[in-house]
């Protein structure tokens, strides 16, 4: 007798490890600029290098790279940017090199205020996850193969019983880093006037969409684009400018298919926006390059056949096992909550329009419950409008609305494991009164969820004679009440016969049985 064996590929979470970084430095305002009066608006985006491993560290560097829109002094407005590096050292237990890590940045509050009218003092919190996932090969029984004498049949007596069971680990089929372009043209539409010069730009990602096909990985989604540009004309208010520019295309990745677990970041590591002139010459062109940094990683969910257990009627079987420990798949799902929430905005003067709204979704809290994923969080929201004041025409809030979202995710337990990502889907912004305004925004909250199990497999067998004294203290037949709890295999085994001798005797309609049911057994011998 010999067992067929079948190699099992598994991931293993490591575990996880979450710092803060605080950043606070003051610039100062160059020669070349106009003092300020007031910073209207202010963004900011974290460009992240690949972190180092050694000795359960890691070692984690970057620079956060910032903008912000204030009023001159004597009037209109300009742009101040500038970047922040960063480096820190982060424990990471059981962390070691060749595991697989996915490092996630989240901008959890950035501020940007005067000091003075030369000075601007920049304080940001930046959180960052890293999450660490190991790989494990081993063996496993999945099939028994009998040789017999040569050239004759291997009795029924000597072939032993098996129980087969299924496993579904969830292994990682790939995970690369990648990035994907996008080139994008526009124009200043309707009555606008030309461009003389770009006072602030904005590229934020929406409605992003990622499945994987035969041998590449569709992507699709929309470029939200927002630009406030001066005029040649000497008196003419500042413009602004608002589209929306949709892409789609294809990555080529052999490894993928079909049937695939995507779980894919998505953000902006490059936007630029250049005024080109158009066919008549007219600076009314805007070209819009981008590239999207993706952290891919596609799971696959693999069923296995293997020998739970095993015995025989002829001979005494002692399996050996081993631990197997793996990942099964909980819930792959994505909770859209509804943000509705009325403001006030506090203002004095005649409120004209809304020019612009942006958004972020920040988590806060989340928990594991009763077969679900408690979310809870809050969007940060920033409102660009125009005023009736003539001094200070273009003016801005921010607010943040909290929300909370229960996700379904049957068979969640503390000891599950989840991945998160965030994304907004729709935000805008409604006048509802003379200074009310009305957010209605849709939060994308895209997670999988896994939950570690350790299973007995067996990975060998030996074979000894029966015991015969213990064997003959066995009845030959025996009525037996099914108890609680009962399986049709662990009577046959516990009574020296097979579950088909079983069900023909009882005349059985298949291997189901229940508590206080009456069976006749017989015994089997196969020596």
């Amino acid at each position: 007798m010999e067992l067929i064996k079948k190699q099992i590929h598994m991931n293993q979470w490591k575990g996880n490890a979450v710092t803060q970084i605080t950043l606070d430095e003051d610039f100062i305002v160059p020669d070349t600029l106009e003092d300020m009066d007031q910073v209207i608006l202010d963004n900011a985006r974290i460009l992240g290098e690949n972190g180092r491993i050694e000795d359960e560290k890691m070692t984690i560097k970057g620079k956060m790279e910032f903008a912000v829109l204030y009023r001159k002094e004597n009037g209109g407005l300009e742009t101040l940017g500038g970047n922040i590096p960063f480096e820190e050292m982060v424990n990471v237990p059981g962390l070691k090199e060749g595991d697989d890590v996915t490092i996630s940045w989240i901008l959890e509050d950035m501020k940007a205020e005067m000091i003075n009218s030369r000075k601007l003092g920049v304080q940001a919190v930046i959180t960052v996850e890293i999450r660490a996932e190991g790989e494990e090969n081993a063996y496993a029984a999945s099939d028994v193969k009998m040789s017999g004498t040569e050239g004759g049949m291997i009795p029924e007596k000597d072939v032993p019983e098996v129980r087969t069971g299924i496993i579904s680990p969830v292994v990682l089929a790939l995970h690369r880093k990648d990035t994907y372009r996008i080139r994008e043209n526009t124009a200043v539409t309707g009555g606008r006037p030309d461009i003389a010069r770009l006072l602030w730009k904005e590229i934020h990602i929406g409605n992003q969409t990622v499945k994987p096909l035969e041998g590449r990985l569709y992507l699709e989604g929309q470029l939200n684009v927002f630009v406030i540009y001066e005029t040649e004309e000497e008196n003419m208010p500042v413009q602004w400018m608002e589209e929306v520019l949709p892409f789609s295309g294809d990555i080529e990745i052999s490894q993928a298919h079909e049937g695939q677990i995507p779980q894919v970041s998505v953000r902006l590591s490059h936007g630029e926006i250049e005024v080109k002139p158009d066919a008549e010459g007219q600076m009314r062109e805007l070209d819009v390059d981008v590239v999207l940094e993706m952290d891919i990683r596609l799971y696959e969910e693999k069923e296995e056949t293997l020998i739970r257990d095993m015995y025989s009627n002829s001979s005494k079987l002692i399996p050996e096992t081993k631990k197997l420990q793996y990942e099964r798949l909980i819930a792959k799902n994505v909770c859209k909550p509804r943000i509705v929430e009325k403001i006030h905005l506090g203002q004095s003067e005649r409120i004209l329009q809304i020019c612009h709204t942006q958004g972020s979704i920040q988590l806060d809290e989340v928990e594991p419950q009763e077969n679900s994923l408690l979310i809870e969080g809050v969007l940060d929201v920033t409102i660009l409008y125009l005023t009736s004041d003539d001094k200070a025409p273009v003016r801005s809030v921010s607010r943040q609305i909290p929300f909370k979202c229960s996700a379904q995710a049957s068979g969640i337990t503390k000891n599950s494991v989840y991945q998160l990502d965030t994304a907004l889907e729709q935000l805008a912004a409604l006048m509802t009164g003379n200074d009310t305004v009305e957010i209605r925004a849709s939060a994308v909250l895209d997670f999988m969820i896994l939950e570690p199990v350790t299973e007995t497999v067996i990975t060998g067998v030996k074979e000894e004679p029966l015991d015969l004294k213990a064997l003959q203290a066995l009845p030959g037949i025996a009525g037996y009440i099914v108890q609680e709890g009962d399986s049709l295999w662990d009577i046959a085994k516990k009574f020296h016969t097979t579950m088909g001798n079983i069900i023909t005797t009882n005349e059985l309609p298949g291997e189901q049985i229940k508590a206080g049911q009456r069976l006749l057994l017989v015994k089997e011998v196969g020596v």
